[in-house]
C-alpha cells in the first residue's frame, strides 16, 4: 500500500474544479463554486459586470453584480464574489457565483462553466484540496463534515472546536513530548559511552506518564463526544396501553403518536430523532410487548425487540394504575442485559402498582404523568446522566468523536503503556524508542501527516459535493 505523495497529486491539483455548494432543491440563492489556477480566467469568460470590468481585476474579498452569458444570452442574474489565493478556504483562487436558487438555472451555470474548463469536483474535493495546500490538518477537515452534519448545539460545538484546532494542538503537543524523549534516547544509543543519568532516566518516566495521563482524558471523553456526534438509540417499551405513545408525544412536545383508550394502537414502530439538552436523541415508540393476536401484531412485537436489542438505552413503561402482571415481569426479564430507566406513568390516576417491585429491579426510576407532563423533566435528566455519567463536560473539555481517531489514540495508548514497562523492566533503550515511534506515528495519523491514499479518499468520499 503505498503512502500518500503530495508530488503525485499535483496534476489534479493543477485542475479547476467546480460544483454547485448549496443544497439540492429550490431557494432564494444557489451558489456554483469553482477553485483553481484557471477560477479567474473562466469567470471573465462567462460574467459581465458594471462597466464591463474583468473579475480577473477584482479585488479580493469583493463581491460584484452582474450577468452570466453565454452565445450572446443571458442566463441570470449573479452576484460573483472573489477570494484570491492563498486567502480561500482552498488557498486556492476560488469564484462563487450566487445565483437564483432553482434548479435549472444552477445547472445551466454549472454546464457552462465545466465548457469553459473546470472538472466537476469530487465529493469533499474543495476540503480536501484546503487540506494538502496546507490551510487545515485532517482532523480539522474531519470536523467540517461533523459541522455539516450536527444535529444538537453540542455537537456542532465539538465540530467548531474541532475545526478552530483544539484537537489539533491537543495532539501536536502530545506528539512533540515524544519525539523530544526520542530525542535524548536516540543521542544515548548513537552515544553509548555517555551513559543516561539517573535524573534523566526519571524525566523520561515522569514525560511519558504526562503523556499517558493526556490520552487518558482524551479516551474518557470519547463515549461522550461519540454520543454528541452520532446521538444515541433509545426505546419506549412496555405492555399495552401504558403510555408509550404519550411519552413520546410528551418528549417531543407534539402529537406524534395516536393515542387512545384501546389497548394495541400503535401497531408499528414510530421514530422520531429530538435534542434532549444538547444530546442528539433517536427515540422509538414500539408497539406494546403482548401476546400477537394476528399476523400484524406478531410482526409489530417482532420488530419491537429487534428495537430493544439494538438499542442504548431502554425506556420500560409502568401503569400506575394497575397491578405488575405477567407481561410486565417477563419484559423485565427480557431487557435484563440492557441499560434501562424504568418510568412509572399515570401517577394522576389512583395508584394500584406495588412500585416497591420496581424500585427493588431498577437503579433509576421516575414516576411521570405522560398525559398531564408532569415530571418530564425528571426522565429528561434521568437520559442526560446516562450520556454523561455524572460528569457534565466543561467548556475546556476537549471531547473525541471520530472513530478513527479513537482508534489511533487507543493504539498510542497502548505503545506508552508497553514503553513504560521497557523502563520498569530496565529493558533495552531500542524497545523503548521503537514503542515511541510507533505511538507518533499513530498521532501522525490523526493530523494526516502519514496515511493512505486510499484511507484519503474513503475520508472525503464521507463529504457532500461542493463542499
Amino acid at each position: 500500500m503505498l503512502w500518500v505523495n503530495l508530488e503525485m497529486l499535483i496534476d489534479n491539483l493543477n485542475d479547476t474544479i467546480a460544483a454547485i455548494s448549496t443544497a439540492a432543491g429550490e431557494g432564494a440563492v444557489g451558489i456554483v463554486r469553482l477553485s483553481g489556477p484557471r477560477a479567474l480566467a473562466i469567470a471573465d469568460s462567462i460574467f459581465v459586470g458594471k462597466n464591463k470590468a474583468k473579475p480577473s481585476g477584482f479585488k479580493t474579498y469583493t463581491m460584484h453584480y452582474g450577468k452570466i452569458i453565454h452565445g450572446g444570452q443571458i442566463l441570470d442574474e449573479v452576484i460573483l464574489t472573489i477570494m484570491r489565493s492563498p486567502h480561500s478556504y482552498t488557498r486556492e483562487n476560488v469564484v462563487e457565483i450566487n445565483c437564483h436558487g432553482g434548479v435549472v438555472a444552477l445547472r445551466k451555470v454549472l454546464d457552462l462553466v465545466l465548457e469553459n474548463g473546470c472538472r466537476l469536483a469530487s465529493p469533499g474535493e474543495f476540503t480536501r484540496r484546503a487540506f494538502l495546500n496546507g490551510r487545515i490538518d485532517l482532523a480539522q477537515a474531519e470536523a467540517v463534515i461533523d459541522i455539516i452534519r450536527a444535529k444538537t448545539d453540542s455537537a456542532l460545538k465539538i465540530g467548531l472546536e474541532q475545526l478552530k484546532g483544539g484537537l489539533s494542538k491537543e495532539i501536536a503537543k502530545l506528539r512533540q513530548a515524544l519525539l523530544n524523549t526520542l530525542v535524548i534516547l536516540e543521542a544515548n544509543i548513537d552515544f553509548p559511552e555517555e551513559d543516561l543519568k539517573k535524573q534523566d532516566m526519571v524525566k523520561i518516566s515522569q514525560d511519558l506518564n504526562t503523556v499517558r495521563f493526556q490520552l487518558n482524558k482524551l479516551l474518557e471523553s470519547a463515549r461522550t463526544g461519540r454520543i454528541l456526534r452520532d446521538g444515541i438509540h433509545v426505546v419506549i417499551c412496555g405492555k399495552p396501553n401504558v403510555g408509550k405513545s404519550s411519552l413520546l408525544n410528551a418528549l417531543i412536545k407534539k402529537e406524534r403518536s395516536i393515542v387512545t383508550s384501546v389497548a394495541g394502537t400503535t401497531r408499528d414502530s414510530i421514530e422520531e430523532v429530538i435534542d434532549i439538552k444538547g444530546i442528539p436523541v433517536r427515540i422509538v415508540d414500539t408497539a406494546g410487548i403482548l401476546k400477537p393476536r394476528d399476523i400484524v401484531e406478531k410482526k409489530a412485537v417482532g420488530r419491537a425487540k429487534t428495537h430493544i436489542r439494538s438499542a442504548d438505552l431502554v425506556i420500560i413503561l409502568f401503569d400506575a394504575s394497575r397491578k405488575l402482571e405477567d407481561s410486565d415481569r417477563k419484559l423485565i426479564k427480557e431487557i435484563k442485559n440492557k441499560r434501562a430507566v424504568a418510568v412509572i406513568n399515570k401517577i394522576d390516576l389512583k395508584a394500584k402498582l406495588r412500585k416497591r417491585e420496581i424500585f427493588k429491579v431498577f437503579q433509576t426510576v421516575v414516576e411521570i404523568s405522560a398525559k398531564k407532563g408532569k415530571n418530564i423533566n425528571l426522565l429528561e435528566d434521568a437520559l442526560c446522566e446516562f450520556v454523561y455519567q455524572g460528569k457534565l463536560p466543561g467548556p475546556e473539555l476537549m471531547l473525541v468523536s471520530n472513530l478513527r481517531h479513537i482508534s489511533a489514540l487507543k493504539e498510542a495508548q497502548k505503545l506508552l503503556n508497553n514503553a513504560v514497562s521497557v523502563l520498569t523492566d530496565k529493558l533495552p533503550l531500542e524497545f523503548l524508542t521503537q514503542d515511541l515511534k510507533d505511538a507518533s506515528l499513530n498521532l501522525d495519523k490523526i493530523l494526516g501527516r502519514d496515511l493512505t491514499e486510499d484511507l484519503l479518499d474513503r475520508i472525503f468520499s464521507d463529504f457532500c459535493i461542493g463542499k
